[in-house]
């Protein structure tokens, strides 16, 4: 397992002391879990459960006859 130094000025270091402290981990494992929640390549699992929740959502598909028709565009 490799180590960091990170240098955080009193208050950031009193807002990851209340954190680690408030979800009852270690400051070393709160800033890990924060690191990978927000360097993750992939969406969450609770966003990925609401695909195809929202029946009347419109597709771009969809849509696009709807649209009213492109203006006509003047050349230079």
């Amino acid at each position: 397992m490799s180590q960091i130094t990170l240098y955080l000025d009193d208050a950031t270091q009193a807002l990851v002391e209340q954190a680690a402290k408030a979800n009852g981990m270690s400051k070393s494992r709160w800033v890990a879990e924060i690191i990978r929640k927000h360097a993750a390549h992939e969406w969450p699992q609770d966003c990925l459960d609401l695909a195809g929740c929202f029946a009347d959502f419109p597709l771009r598909e969809d849509s696009a006859a709807t649209l009213p028709a492109d203006t006509v565009r003047l050349g230079f």
